[in-house]
């Protein structure tokens, strides 16, 4: 190789570990704030006694924000920052003022006082996990425009390498400091950390320029008042939209249950609607149509009203735009691969047992949290190292076949533990399978996601891609318990589960006793309804293989895709 050559490769090198060591850091101070509201505050809160039930609300709140940041996306796409916007860009614009706002709210959380009561907390953890899903909209985008779709799998993986860093780092220290400094402190410490964030964000690659898409609002008269009472109308039914929503994902019918308190439903009313809502037998059934009445209400809320109107014109701009550039682009295709991105990781999002799992099997609560919040994370930095490299050898789409096999299958490490029981090496085993996978299928998917995007649209559609991808995964997730728990019955009564149950001749003496007794049913019978369970989630992965291979070969003909 010649010394040009040399000079070229090692210039290109360069180009590219900038970018990637900024996302690193940017991972950092994206996970920061999410572990710390949503893990770490449920010490806080428990050691300062308050109720699981008044913990349970603080995290209702405050996840909403992660669940519907696709409906003020298309907003950061439209707004310049003053000053910000000219001198960094609109992307690194944002990014800098929303990393300030989040010292700010991590700041007030230390001044929070949680035994005194708790609404104050809950407001300002609300207002700064709004915050931080507003960062991660951003920080997507950036992702996007600032490199080319070549880097996407290292900028996706870089971004997850510190976003994992952050996890341990948030999920430790305050724990430590909190002994010697009391909590309060312990906040205000982290909150410092986000100059990572924002050193990050200065010293990050100026991304490609960012075009907005002019509204078009000629001849339409300004009507001040019919202006202002369509924008409140609108707004109003959009917040009622993303509570059905929020409720439907969630399982969570608390908030819905006080709205309609306030127009006049008993009290014995909301009762029976929240045991009906959150039972396993009946939740589901009203949590998927309420999941889709929200969204069909928000889908009607963006529409252009019959005749022409300001407020009209700017939400068909905002919001319908993005979806019909999406649609415009990819024509045929544009339905099939939403259909893709809301199975591809399904298999997956339905393991919401795995903890109970775990203790079934009679492991103890620091043996499950050395596997999970240290092996595991572990074994996840090794996936995603796995993933940006599959994609650089073998290209987007066959990389896409791979990430698609990979989840499902690693489950069943998780089979091999259910027949094995209280077993730390095959525990160590199944979820070194399960989190490398993860790895690789997360990346893989973020990568495509990337793709899919145009430069005038890329926050709000990728805000789209990125909420829909776990949507029907967390709406199937609410069956997981009731699937290992019928099996588990079938399996006693000599239904297909009980084919099983002859693979658990070698389980530890204490996995399954306590909680088969209370099911009424054989350890046995358990493991083999948790066995069935797992092969379930295989199964529902292969609709996701299927479309995948579908998708390639398709594409071979269809250059649109």
């Amino acid at each position: 190789m010649s010394e040009k050559s040399v000079a070229d490769e090692s210039a290109k090198l360069k180009r590219n570990l900038w970018p990637a060591s900024v996302m690193l850091a940017l991972g950092f101070s994206s996970g920061l704030p999410y572990l710390l509201i949503y893990d770490t505050a449920s010490v806080w809160l428990r050691q300062a006694g308050v109720s699981l039930a008044d913990i349970g609300y603080f995290f209702l709140f405050t996840t909403f924000s992660y669940t519907l940041k696709f409906l003020w996306a298309p907003v950061i796409d439209r707004l310049n920052l003053p000053f910000l916007t000219r001198h960094l860009g609109h992307r690194r614009g944002w990014l800098l003022l929303i990393q300030g706002l989040l010292v700010i709210g991590l700041l007030g959380i230390s001044l929070s006082h949680p035994e005194r009561g708790i609404v104050g907390m809950v407001i300002i953890a609300s207002l700064t996990g709004f915050i931080a899903a507003t960062q991660d909209i951003v920080m997507d985008a950036w992702r996007i425009e600032a490199v080319e779709e070549k880097l996407q799998g290292l900028m996706a993986s870089c971004y997850q390498w510190g976003y994992r860093i952050s996890m341990i780092l948030s999920g430790v220290l305050p724990l430590v400091l909190s002994k010697p400094l009391g909590w309060n402190m312990a906040y205000a410490v982290m909150a410092a950390f986000m100059a990572v964030g924002i050193a990050a964000v200065l010293l990050a690659p100026r991304e490609k320029a960012h075009t907005i898409r002019p509204i078009h609002m000629e001849g339409l008269t300004a009507q001040p008042w019919r202006e202002a009472a369509e924008w409140a109308t609108r707004g109003i039914l959009i917040v009622l939209a993303a509570i059905l929503m929020g409720c439907g994902l969630t399982g969570n019918v608390d908030v819905l249950d006080f709205l309609l308190g306030l127009v006049g439903l008993s009290d014995q009313a909301q009762q029976a609607l929240k045991v009906i809502w959150t039972a396993k037998a009946t939740g589901v059934f009203l949590q998927i149509p309420a999941f889709l009445i929200g969204f069909g209400l928000l889908a009607a809320c963006c529409l252009p009203l019959p005749w022409a109107t300001r407020p009209g014109a700017y939400f068909k701009g905002a919001f319908v735009a993005p979806v019909a550039d999406f649609f415009q682009r990819y024509e045929n295709w544009a339905a099939f691969i939403l259909a893709l991105i809301l199975v591809y990781r399904v298999s997956e999002f339905v393991l919401n047992i795995m903890n109970p799992f775990y203790v079934d099997l009679g492991f103890d609560v620091d043996t499950i949290a050395g596997m999970r919040k240290v092996w595991g994370v572990i074994m996840s930095m090794i996936g995603l190292g796995f993933a940006s490299w599959i994609i650089a050898q073998f290209g987007l789409m066959r990389s896409l076949i791979i990430g698609a096999l990979v989840g499902p299958l690693s489950h069943a490490g998780f089979m091999w533990l259910a027949c094995a029981g209280h077993d730390v090496r095959v525990f160590a085993i199944a979820m070194a399978m399960d989190n490398i996978s993860a790895g690789i299928s997360g990346t893989v998917l973020i990568a495509y996601m990337s793709s899919l995007t145009s430069a005038s649209f890329t926050a709000s559609q990728y805000a789209l891609f990125s909420s829909l991808y776990s949507i029907l995964g967390k709406l199937v997730a609410s069956q997981s318990g009731r699937i290992v728990e019928a099996s588990a019955k079938a399996a006693d009564q000599g239904g297909i589960a009980s084919l099983f149950t002859g693979l658990m001749t070698h389980l530890h003496a204490d996995s399954y006793v306590t909680p088969a007794a209370k099911l009424g049913v054989t350890p046995a019978a358990l493991g083999a309804g948790y066995f069935t369970f797992f092969a379930y989630t295989i199964v529902i992965g292969f609709v996701a293989i299927a479309m995948s291979f579908w998708l390639y070969f398709r594409r071979r003909t269809d250059t649109v895709v």
